[in-house]
C-alpha cells in the first residue's frame, strides 16, 4: 500500500496487487464472454437450423415431461461444450491469482451441487411454463411471472438457511467482545436483525466479504471469517453498518420489487416476440417443446438488456449504505482503510474502465468510495443518518 495522504485518508491499494487485479479482471471477462458466446450459439443453432425439432420428435411425451427431459438434455450438453470454459476460467484462474484455496475435488463436488440446484430450479420453472402455455396460452407469461416471483421470495427467506450451508458452514459470531460492539451498533440504527453469522470462506477462498441475507425471521448479518482474521474491530463495525443500512433502508424488499417489476417487463416482451416468431420458424406453436430454446434466447437477450439497468440501480442501493455506515460510524478512516482492504484482497479494479462500471458492476468502484469518503468529511452533517 502506498502510505497515506495529507488528506487523512487511509492508504490506497497496492500498485502491484492492481496490476494483477487488471489482467485478473481482463482474463475473467474473456472467460465469461467465451461463456456467453457458447451459450447463445448453441441456442442460436437450435433455434434457426431445424435441430431444435429433430431433437424435439424423439421425445414422445405430452407438453410438460417432454419439456423438462429436453430442457435436462440441453443442460447436460451445454454443461460438456463448456466444462473447458468452466475449468479454466472458475478452478485455474482463481488458483492462478491466489483467490482460491479450494482443491479439485472440492471444487468439483460444489460445481456439481450448483448444477444440481440449477436443474432442479430450473426443470420446475420449465415444467410450470409450459404447463401454463398448454392450459392458459393467453396468460402463461403472467402466471409464470407470478411463479418466479413467488420463488425468488420463498428463496431469498431460505437462502441463510438452505442455500449458504450447501457450500458454506455457518455459525453464530463466536467474539463475544465483537458481538456486543456489534450489537450495539444495531441498537444505534434503531433495527434488528436475528444474528450475527461467521461463514467460512478460509477453506476455499482467500477473498472477504460481508452480506445481509434473508427476510424476516431469517434475516442476519453474514461476516466472512477471512474478514474477521484481518480486519480491526471499526473496520468490521463500518462494513456491518454498511450492512445494516440495507436494512434501514429496506433494500432486500426493495431489490426484490424492481427485479419484479423489470422481470414482468421480460415476461411481457417475450411473449410478444415468442408468439411472433414461432410461425416464422416452422415451430407448432408456443407449445411445441421445440421452441424451448427460442424461448431460453429471448429470456437471454432481455437479461443483457436489462442487466446494465438493474446494476444501475444497485450501484446506487449500495452508495446509499456506504452514506449512511459513515453517517452511523462516523469513521472515514475506518470506512477508508476497510475498502482499501477489500480492493487489495479481493483483486478488485480500484478504478475500472468506465464502460465495464456502467455495464458489469453492481457495486461502486473503490475510487468512487473514496470519493464518497471525501464527501463526508467535507460535508458531515448533510449525509448523517438518511
Amino acid at each position: 500500500m502506498s502510505p497515506p495522504g495529507e488528506d487523512g485518508l487511509e492508504p490506497s491499494p497496492d500498485p502491484s496487487r492492481q496490476a494483477e487485479a487488471r489482467r485478473y479482471a481482463c482474463a475473467h471477462r474473456r472467460f465469461a464472454l467465451g461463456d456467453l458466446l457458447l451459450a447463445g450459439t448453441l441456442l442460436t443453432v437450435l433455434v434457426f437450423t431445424g435441430l431444435s425439432s429433430v431433437l424435439a420428435a424423439l421425445i414422445t411425451l405430452p407438453a410438460v415431461p417432454a419439456a423438462i427431459i429436453y430442457f435436462v438434455f440441453l443442460m447436460i450438453g451445454y454443461g460438456i461444450l463448456s466444462a473447458p470454459l468452466d475449468y479454466f476460467g472458475g478452478y485455474v484462474l482463481s488458483h492462478r491469482y491466489g483467490l482460491s484455496t479450494q482443491g479439485l475435488g472440492g471444487w468439483l463436488g460444489d460445481v456439481a451441487k450448483s448444477t444440481l440446484l440449477g436443474l432442479l430450479l430450473g426443470s420446475g420453472m420449465v415444467a410450470l411454463t409450459y404447463w401454463s402455455i398448454t392450459a392458459f396460452p393467453a396468460l402463461w407469461w403472467l402466471l409464470t411471472w407470478a411463479a418466479v416471483t413467488l420463488l425468488t421470495v420463498v428463496l431469498t427467506n431460505l437462502a441463510p438457511l438452505v442455500i449458504v450451508p450447501l457450500f458454506f458452514k455457518t455459525r453464530p459470531l463466536a467474539d463475544t467482545d465483537l458481538k456486543q460492539r456489534l450489537e450495539q451498533l444495531a441498537e444505534r440504527a434503531r433495527t434488528k436483525v436475528k444474528g450475527i453469522y461467521t461463514i467460512e470462506f478460509s477453506r476455499k477462498v482467500t477473498t472477504a466479504n460481508a452480506a445481509l441475507m434473508g427476510l424476516g425471521n431469517t434475516r442476519r448479518i453474514m461476516l466472512s471469517d477471512t474478514l474477521l482474521q484481518k480486519y480491526t474491530p471499526p473496520e468490521i463495525e463500518v462494513i456491518t453498518a454498511h450492512e445494516l443500512g440495507h436494512h434501514v433502508h429496506s433494500d432486500v424488499l426493495r431489490l426484490l420489487v424492481t427485479q419484479s417489476a423489470v422481470l414482468l417487463l421480460g415476461f411481457y416482451f417475450a411473449n410478444l416476440v415468442f408468439r411472433g416468431s414461432v410461425a416464422w420458424l416452422g415451430l407448432g406453436g408456443i407449445s411445441d417443446v421445440a421452441a424451448l430454446p427460442l424461448l431460453l434466447l429471448i429470456f437471454a437477450a432481455f437479461s443483457l438488456l436489462a442487466m446494465p439497468l438493474m446494476n444501475a440501480y444497485s450501484r446506487h442501493v449500495e452508495t446509499a449504505a456506504d452514506g449512511y455506515a459513515l453517517g452511523l460510524t462516523d469513521d472515514p478512516q475506518a470506512f477508508s482503510s476497510a475498502m482499501t482492504k477489500l480492493t487489495d484482497q479481493n483483486l478488485g479494479e480500484a478504478k475500472p474502465a468506465r464502460w465495464v462500471e456502467l455495464l458489469l458492476y453492481d457495486h461502486p468502484a473503490y475510487y468512487r468510495r473514496v470519493e464518497l469518503t471525501r464527501y463526508y468529511q467535507a460535508h458531515r452533517r448533510e449525509i448523517g443518518r438518511k
